[in-house]
């Protein structure tokens, strides 16, 4: 190859990097189907991998699937773990140690490293006295998190992520102490609003975090509810405009806040309910009453009077034994995402 064919190639090869200067440079959610529990993976540009939450134990599972060797749930984040070319886990976020949310967390880690546990530390019990849902689930996740490195998030606190900006706003019932930089506003639907009293668990202290990623942002709470949900957003703002929302407490009717969906205005929202567990009736009215947000959920409900979105928009309609089909959101850092349901092939692009 003689010299004058050598400049012309590495000419060609700044010209196609100049053309795909982001290529690979993508934020990717898997939203896993844990049949009314949550578990969502999280790679960042960086390549670096954060589970929040891990499903459940084979002891508390719903409809069967207990028998799965290596448990159903942990067996599922695996496989969204390998689709995502991820062999190990970087971050593991507790939301809180309810076990729809910590109970895979033991069979999990014999499969795969985790490197770092983000918890609020212990259970902390509710103004009502002790979380009994907590109990079996914190003894069995306890000895697994002393293995690994542990952080112990306050909200405003940033999460040392690479390549993203991941902020907790909640954390064991308190909630970040000034609006970040997208918030700050008086929330004008902040009227009429509804006395949602927390529901005497745990929920309330939950984790939540945005996760922000140039112009694209995503907000994921975890279980919060209650008044506690309603005050992120009443009177202050405290969070602003997102891309997309994890509808809190799986669309259970503790999170229908019409405030929340003004404020947070999401060009589409993810309701991670089961086959009867969440997505209740007034949940789904709240969310269709704002035209503009695409709902997709990890599962058609079968609830009275639920207002499941349209079937491109399910990733599974069985009786929760069957297919456990995970929707994958990709986003770039303009602001533009696209969400795909592997069940019917449908995706959805979002311009910037």
């Amino acid at each position: 190859m003689n010299s004058a064919t050598r400049v012309l190639l590495t000419v060609l090869v700044f010209a196609l990097v100049s053309l795909h200067p982001s290529a690979a440079k993508t934020l990717d959610v898997w939203f896993i189907d844990v049949e009314g529990g949550q578990s969502t993976l999280i790679v960042t540009p960086a390549g670096e991998s954060l589970l929040i939450d891990a499903g459940y134990s084979p002891n508390n599972l719903r409809g069967g699937g207990g028998n799965v060797p290596g448990g159903r749930d942990p067996s599922r984040i695996l496989a969204a773990l390998k689709e995502a070319g991820v062999s190990r886990i970087d971050f593991l976020l507790m939301t809180h140690f309810h076990p729809d949310h910590a109970g895979g967390v033991p069979l999990l880690a014999e499969q795969i490293p985790i490197d770092t546990f983000i918890d609020y530390d212990h259970p902390l019990g509710t103004p009502y006295g002790s979380d009994r849902l907590t109990t079996a689930a914190y003894r069995d996740y306890q000895p697994v998190r002393d293995k690994g490195r542990h952080l112990v998030p306050h909200p405003g606190d940033r999460l040392p992520l690479k390549g993203v900006e991941a902020e907790v706003v909640s954390a064991a019932g308190l909630l970040i102490p000034r609006p970040l930089p997208e918030g700050g506003g008086t929330n004008s639907a902040c009227t009429n609003l509804e006395d949602f009293t927390e529901d005497g668990t745990e929920n309330f202290l939950s984790i939540g975090v945005v996760i922000k990623f140039g112009a694209f942002r995503f907000f994921d709470p975890g279980d919060l509810s209650g008044n506690t949900l309603t005050r992120v957003v009443c009177p202050k703002d405290l969070i602003g405009p997102v891309s997309v929302y994890l509808i809190s407490h799986h669309g259970d009717y503790d999170t229908a806040v019409p405030a929340l969906y003004a404020a947070l205005a999401p060009r589409a929202a993810v309701m991670n309910n089961g086959v009867v567990k969440g997505g209740d009736p007034s949940a789904f009215k709240r969310v269709h009453a704002f035209p503009a947000i695409d709902l997709w959920q990890l599962h058609r409900s079968l609830n009275n009077e639920a207002l499941n979105a349209p079937d491109p928009f399910l990733a599974n309609v069985d009786d929760g034994t069957v297919t456990s089909y995970a929707l994958r959101l990709t986003a770039s850092d303009d602001g533009s995402f696209r969400v795909t349901n592997p069940r019917t092939g449908f995706s959805k692009s979002y311009r910037r």
